[in-house]
């Protein structure tokens, strides 16, 4: 297992004296490591103490602005000290890890993403009156014409979907020997307002969608949120009981499917 993952309900302390704007800070965060735990692991003891250093403190001209730069600083800086570390090791460590996070500032949602992991939204449509899942995050594989593009000018080569025919995302942390070949770290950030109409965030590990579809999985979640047959722990709220076993036999149903990767899945209800 070399995928990490972390949940931090409210570092809105943590972050010091923030804009007048802002009430409440989250973040939530999924690392699918390849080549060894080291870069995952990393990532995810590292990224958010980072970021909360570099977070914007008091007031600013833009809170999107300032989080976007905010968030790419994050991950450049994270990547160099992991590098570091990992290049001073003899051998040297060849660890590389994905990275998909989900800074939530008050309504607005942030999302940061390095390879292949992702998160999808679940919102209501009162039109259709059906739960669509809704894309947050954009792979990265050495297969898209502008990451092929990168890696070519840089001097290396995709084969077999691949870089150099070995490693299959074409941006990340760690993985120092692809770096020089342009596999980069820095992500693709999106922004998401939330609506009234939003259940859930779903973050998981590529190994989730070899085998089900965003669509699948977010139905499927939503049937086990419904499930009057999970019972309720001693305090816990039953809704939070429903979440956790939600998650725990999507990753089960996914194994069960044939997926033989490492399967992370975490659902972050939103609202009441």
């Amino acid at each position: 297992m070399q995928d990490a993952h972390v949940i931090l309900n409210d570092i809105t302390e943590e972050c010091g004296p923030p804009s007048s704007l802002i009430t409440r800070v989250s973040y939530f965060a999924v690392f699918d490591g390849h080549g060894g735990i080291r870069a995952s692991k990393f990532a995810a003891q590292n990224l958010h103490q980072n970021l909360i250093r570099k977070f914007p403190k008091g007031d600013v001209i833009s809170v999107e602005k300032t989080v976007k730069r905010c968030l790419l600083d994050t991950f450049k800086h994270t990547d160099e000290e992991f590098l570091k570390q990992a290049s001073s090791q003899k051998p040297a460590w060849k660890d590389g890890s994905t990275a998909t996070c989900v800074l939530a500032v008050d309504n607005t949602l942030y999302i940061a993403n390095l390879g292949d992991s992702r998160a999808i939204l679940c919102r209501y449509n009162e039109e259709s009156q059906k739960h669509a899942a809704l894309s947050l995050s954009k792979e990265h594989n050495p297969t898209q014409y502008e990451e092929r593009m990168r890696i070519q000018k840089a001097g290396g080569n995709v084969r077999d979907g691949r870089v150099l025919g070995v490693l299959e995302v074409s941006r990340s942390i760690g993985d120092g020997q692809y770096k020089r070949c342009g596999v980069t770290s820095v992500p693709d950030i999106r922004r998401c307002q939330l609506t009234p109409n939003d259940r859930f965030i779903l973050l998981a590990c590529d190994g989730l969608f070899k085998v089900f579809t965003p669509e699948e999985a977010v139905n499927f979640i939503l049937s086990c949120l419904e499930d009057e047959k999970i019972q309720s722990r001693e305090g816990k709220p039953a809704v939070d009981v429903r979440y956790e076993a939600a998650c725990n036999r999507l990753a089960s149903k996914a194994v069960q499917r044939g997926s033989a990767d490492n399967v992370t899945v975490m659902a972050v209800r939103i609202g009441p």
